[in-house]
């Protein structure tokens, strides 16, 4: 289903690629930005657009997904290096909905929420699981907490990207507490598993 809003993906790495080529399958027009420019260009040869710079791209999308690796690289990509026009946040139109794929701290995640609240900005706080194959076809799972404005504007992206998008209520902190209790029992289960 297309959409009149326009989604940016941020990190082409193995998941943030596939979930990019999900969003292009699913007939959305998508706008991407890596650090490493030919990753974006190739993306963008196959159909697509590939941003320069972070401001290129929060200028050109409605709902933005970020898909780097931890809290210091999304604070990064949001505020920059402390100069005023360098991260996406003053370039991203009022109302746009910033989607967190990070697996995160949840108290980073509450923060983050209120920054972007003060900026006008909707925030929702969805880390994601299934690795890269799954991402590429669109089968990973979000474990996602957001108000319900955000997941208006960013649902039908959220579902291009993912076979199961859990909603773990309106406040953000709840998609990252449920990621870290998955990962320790992951790690349980797999201590068990290695001593049977």
């Amino acid at each position: 289903m297309a959409t009149n809003l326009s989604v940016g993906v941020i990190g082409l790495g193995a998941m943030g690629m596939g979930m990019a080529q999900s969003l292009r399958r699913a007939g959305h027009l998508v706008h991407v930005f890596d650090v490493r420019a030919d990753v974006a260009q190739k993306f963008a040869a196959e159909g697509g657009v590939a941003c320069s710079t972070l401001a290129d791209i929060a200028k050109a999308s409605d709902v933005l997904v970020s898909v780097v690796v931890n809290a210091a690289q999304t604070e990064s990509v949001l505020f920059g290096d402390g100069t005023a026009q360098s991260g996406c946040v003053p370039h991203l139109k009022a109302g746009s909905v910033f989607v967190m794929c990070s697996t995160v701290d949840p108290a980073f995640s509450v923060v983050l929420e209120k920054k972007l609240k003060d900026k006008g900005l909707h925030y929702i706080d969805a880390p994601i699981s299934g690795g890269a194959a799954k991402a590429a076809s669109a089968q990973m799972t979000m474990m996602t907490a957001g108000k319900p404005a955000a997941y208006e504007k960013a649902e039908v992206f959220l579902n291009a990207m993912a076979a199961k998008v859990y909603k773990l209520g309106d406040c953000a902190g709840a998609g990252s507490k449920v990621k870290i209790i998955n990962q320790l029992l992951a790690g349980v289960h797999i201590a068990a598993a290695a001593e049977a």
